[in-house]
């Protein structure tokens, strides 16, 4: 069988910074041909990773390759995956899924048609604290979980470069961008357990204040559009609890990114990762060592690619992202109409 022949649609930071580092060391995969709206940024990606083929259109790069990498603007994800998936083309496309759960419901739909695979860049997932913690939840080292908290906070650190503060392309700011991957992990360190209500606050008042310090290049705090920081109390079936926290520019000491979670029997917190029960009289910490330093983009592209070869099932299944997108949207509904959004039977027709 020859090498899995990928495309890549945005030649932006995260397919520079990313996937094309990661797929050039698969030995089965092979990037084989680049698109993007700017020729130019097309051309030097090409250049810069030894990729054979720049298109000018994504219907031509779609002829020439059985997969695609989708690292455009949000907006976009949802139109470009559908098409690529209806051209029988699979599917790895960067975080968020889509912009909406409408959105996320067209891929999926386009995918059980096609046949195609479909996965979601939630590289969290493929880190080794997440997959041991995985593991001991999975094993009852914690038991029934009860309380799960996230905090993905930055300080002064609105990303100054791309459209990732224009909410018409990115749909949202800090949350959509970068909490999603905690929350998505959390839901799938707890084996998706089913959301029935959400409330959730939205803040842009520090981003909008001109003269503002940002370490990640300059913001026009006229033009930001998005939220700089967000909070949100979610309330699932089983009685579980999550509270979340999201900021690019929180007037804190430190950045911090931390995800713990209190169960019966235990709790854990994911970075670093360390375990916490009652046991022989005492009250125990546990500081695993861990052993593997595979990297999350390398066994990402490694599932991808085996996936797409019909080696094994895709680490994030299509429906799971959905799950986040519509927890992200009821936030910001939430927000935006200062009451709780009810979340009831959100479940009953995705997996």
């Amino acid at each position: 069988m020859g090498k899995l022949q990928i495309g890549i649609i945005g030649a932006g930071g995260i397919a520079r910074g990313r996937h094309l580092p990661a797929f050039q060391q698969m030995e089965n995969a092979h990037v084989t041909a680049v698109f993007d709206t700017d020729l130019s940024k097309a051309g030097a990606a090409a250049e810069a990773f030894d990729i054979p083929a720049v298109y000018s259109t994504v219907e031509e790069l779609l002829a020439h390759v059985e997969a695609v990498i989708i690292c455009t603007p949000n907006k976009f994800h949802a139109e470009l995956a559908v098409q690529s998936l209806e051209a029988g083309v699979h599917v790895l496309c960067e975080k968020p899924m889509a912009m909406t759960t409408a959105e996320c419901r067209d891929m999926i739909d386009a995918s059980r048609r096609s046949g195609a695979v479909l996965t979601i860049g939630y590289h969290y997932r493929y880190m080794q604290e997440s997959l041991t913690a995985r593991q001991m939840v999975q094993e009852g080292e914690i038991g029934d979980p009860l309380v799960v908290r996230l905090q993905a906070m930055r300080r002064r650190k609105v990303p100054g470069w791309g459209v990732f503060t224009n909410k018409e392309l990115q749909g949202g700011g800090s949350l959509i961008d970068y909490g999603c991957h905690l929350l998505d992990l959390a839901l799938w360190l707890l084996d998706d357990p089913q959301p029935v209500e959400v409330n959730g606050r939205t803040y842009d008042r520090l981003s909008k204040t001109p003269g503002q310090i940002n370490e990640w290049g300059a913001i026009d705090a006229e033009s930001f559009s998005v939220e700089d920081h967000v909070t949100g109390y979610i309330t699932f079936e089983n009685g579980m609890t999550l509270l979340l926290e999201s900021s690019w520019a929180a007037n804190i000491k430190e950045d911090k990114e931390e995800l713990s979670i209190s169960g019966v029997d235990g709790g854990l917190q994911v970075f670093p990762l360390e375990l916490y029960q009652s046991k022989f009289g005492s009250m125990m910490s546990t500081e695993p060592h861990l052993t593997n330093s595979e990297r999350e983009d390398i066994l990402q592209a490694k599932n991808f690619t085996e996936a797409c070869l019909g080696k094994t099932a895709v680490v994030v299944k299509p429906e799971q992202a959905l799950r986040v997108t519509r927890i992200i949207e009821a936030i910001y509904e939430s927000s935006r109409t200062g009451k709780s959004v009810r979340l009831d039977n959100v479940y009953a027709d995705e997996v």
